[in-house]
């Protein structure tokens, strides 16, 4: 693509910048990361998902030894019209308050990143402004849609190597939920969960919420953009932004949790446009593995978690630096002076 996909000033015309097409990941960088992986001294595929991993990062920085030495994680917070309906036991202001903790250092996310060796930014998107309850009306104009798009996008590092994406807002599950029951059908109960800790009657109550939202605008599932107007938060349109940018400036993301990946899932339509991502985790939200299946992602971890934040893809971050590291640091078996399946020169592997 030549222009910037984002901003755009209506639908009709990201849409036809998205149909364009993306930039595809180099094939001769994967292929010589796959002969540089079997010359290691290892047997063939005995790093499993290390291996892949490494050739998917080769193939788009096009260099058979890529590197991670510039990685970013963004956090964006936004506030939803939704909690009106009672889904969440915490008050909206609690959105801010936790935006205040990240700037000051002391939250989860800030210690994951410092540690993933990501540099954090936390975007707060009006949150004096919450969307519209999208049980009587759009959540969202399509002018406010393309704004918290817009931003989103403007906040990826082109020159970044891996973007880490999270976010924070109260009510913003039951916004998930509802976009992913959209677009992927089935049951509001199958998507909906306890998100920050909802009793049995408060999950019931995001089911009944999803299903008025859903009967209310009666969605096409194949219109991405039309979910987010319906029913999505400042967050979720920020994160989809930046999906794109992304995927422009051919830098791998990792994807959080449930509210994350239903964010990025309204990009899905549109062919290639989620090529770029990884699933970081597999969170404890009951629809997480649900739409993680639908998308086709495997997570790179599974370990309970159900923050948000961006901390279970801050920790996937991890595993892909240690990807990069043993495919970068590994000796061949001509370097090290090993045997091969083939001999003294063998690139098969060890026996």
């Amino acid at each position: 693509m030549t222009d910037p996909i984002l901003p755009a000033t209506s639908f009709a015309v990201l849409r036809d910048r998205l149909a364009r097409g993306f930039p595809a990941p180099d094939a001769a960088a994967m292929e010589a990361a796959r002969a540089r992986q079997a010359s290691l001294t290892k047997p063939p595929g005995s790093l499993g998902r290390l291996e892949d991993l490494a050739v998917l990062l080769a193939g788009w920085q096009a260099t058979a030894r890529p590197s991670l030495a510039r990685a970013q994680a963004l956090v964006f917070a936004g506030n939803h019209g939704v909690c009106a309906q009672g889904v969440n036991p915490y008050p909206q202001a609690v959105t801010a308050q936790m935006v205040a903790n990240f700037h000051a250092g002391g939250a989860a996310i800030n210690q994951l990143a410092r540690v993933a060796g990501a540099e954090l930014e936390v975007v707060a998107l009006d949150l004096d402004r919450p969307t519209r309850d999208f049980t009587t009306g759009p959540a969202m104009t399509e002018a406010e849609v393309l704004a918290a798009m817009a931003r989103g996008a403007a906040a990826v590092d082109p020159e970044a190597q891996v973007l880490v994406l999270g976010e924070m807002g109260i009510g913003n599950s039951t916004v998930a939920a509802a976009l992913a029951c959209a677009r992927f059908g089935g049951a509001p109960a199958e998507w909906v969960g306890p998100g920050t800790g909802a009793d049995a009657e408060g999950v019931a109550r995001k089911a009944r919420v999803v299903a008025e939202g859903l009967a209310r605008h009666r969605p096409d599932p194949a219109d991405g953009l039309g979910l987010l107007a319906a029913f999505g938060g400042r967050e979720q349109a920020a994160i989809a932004g930046a999906v794109l940018a992304a995927r422009a400036a051919r830098v791998p993301v990792i994807l959080d949790g449930f509210i994350c990946t239903a964010a990025a899932a309204v990009l899905s339509p549109f062919a290639g446009a989620l090529d770029h991502a990884l699933a970081g985790h597999c969170s404890a939200e009951p629809g997480h593995v649900r739409l993680l299946a639908a998308l086709g992602l495997e997570p790179i971890l599974s370990l309970g978690l159900r923050l948000g934040e961006g901390t279970g893809a801050a920790l996937a971050l991890s595993v892909l630096r240690a990807a990069v590291a043993a495919h970068d640091g590994m000796a061949s078996f001509a370097e090290a002076g090993v045997s091969g399946a083939d001999g003294p020169d063998g690139t098969a592997g060890a026996a």
